[in-house]
């Protein structure tokens, strides 16, 4: 088959790539309709993978990248339960046993067992490839629901529950104003879901224009980094916001995200941050009695929350689909992602081209 391969920072290479097969009676193999590139893949593509490197040999080039796909079932190993051949199914990028306690309860990135996404490494081949094998079927899959449309189904892989995960750390609820640090994909998802949370106010803050305007678009006030401190002191009377989430993953946008929020209030941090060093304003936060919380999200726990608020029109995450190309001009995605040319903001892959 043919797949996108890491071969060093800024080297994506597309290539043939070993077919997958069956490794074990949970398995399913799914033939790729479409797959997306996630911001966080391009921590790997500047050679800055994320993940521990003795657990997925990251550091190894030869790998298949990608976390985000949707496509059809063509084989199901003996346990596999909940599908069949032909289903077409969104692929979750967060992988769990299904098994261990922390699973069962939602909690899949604290797996017991394989605290793994699809991508990182070798010990888990990525989603950016013609077909994948994939584990704990019944449990890292769910088939399309009836009424979603392949762009909406392929941003429930990741995007649109981490988009739903950080509002919710950042404890958003009706009358609540609210900051959105980084306007990326996930950043303008989660301007979408905090209104759809009832958050009266949303603040949309990132340097880049078109994206401040499609922030805007929303219903959101945009703001440049600039000027957001002193624009949100003076409306919100020095009070600041209850709520900030960063999706950045930088230093300096999260510590933006707790300057900008106010006492008793909440930062969710759920861009990834590499940074080993922050050095986190302890003072400040204790004297605002803020509450902290970042992490990766469980994407199958907000499944059965978000498909309803798509199929009823409260969401519309297919919106911020700016690209579709075929699979074999991945090289050239990455660039243009990296680069953030042509007002990009999602780019979706054919693997059949």
């Amino acid at each position: 088959m043919k797949a996108l391969v890491y071969n060093g920072p800024e080297k994506i290479g597309y290539e043939d790539f070993r077919d997958p097969s069956l490794a074990d009676a949970r398995e399913m193999l799914v033939r790729i309709d479409r797959c997306g590139i996630c911001g966080s893949d391009l921590h790997i593509y500047h050679g800055n993978n994320p993940a521990p490197p003795e657990i997925t040999r990251s550091n190894e080039p030869g790998y298949c990248v990608g976390h985000e796909a949707i496509g059809e079932v063509v084989e199901v190993g003996s346990e596999v339960h909940r599908f069949r051949s032909g289903d077409k199914v969104v692929l979750s990028g967060a992988v769990g046993c299904g098994r261990c306690l922390p699973c069962t309860s939602g909690q899949v990135t604290r797996c017991l067992n394989v605290v793994r996404c699809y991508g990182l490494g070798h010990s888990l081949q990525g989603c950016q490839a013609q077909a994948i094998a994939v584990p704990a079927a019944d449990f890292n899959a769910m088939k399309i629901p009836d009424g979603l449309t392949a762009n909406q189904a392929i941003m429930l892989t990741d995007n649109l529950p981490t988009a739903f995960f950080g509002c919710r750390n950042a404890d958003v609820v009706p009358g609540k104003t609210v900051g959105i640090v980084g306007l990326g994909p996930i950043g303008l998802m989660a301007v979408e879901c905090a209104f759809t949370m009832g958050a009266s106010s949303v603040f949309a803050i990132d340097p880049i224009v078109e994206r401040r305007n499609v922030a805007k678009s929303l219903g959101a006030i945009a703001l440049h980094p600039d000027e957001a401190a002193e624009y949100i002191r003076e409306v919100t009377h020095g009070k600041m916001l209850d709520s900030a989430v960063e999706a950045v993953g930088l230093d300096k946008t999260v510590r933006m995200a707790i300057d900008l929020t106010g006492l008793s209030g909440t930062v969710s941090v759920i861009g990834v941050n590499l940074s080993s060093a922050f050095g986190f304003p302890m003072g400040q936060s204790f004297g605002r009695g803020l509450t902290f919380r970042i992490g990766g999200c469980s994407v199958q726990h907000f499944w059965p929350e978000l498909v309803p608020l798509i199929q009823h029109g409260r969401l519309h995450p297919e919106r911020f689909v700016t690209h579709e190309l075929p699979m074999s001009q991945g090289a050239k995605a990455y660039q243009m992602f990296a680069g953030r040319e042509q007002g990009a903001l999602k780019f979706v892959m054919d693997p059949s081209r």
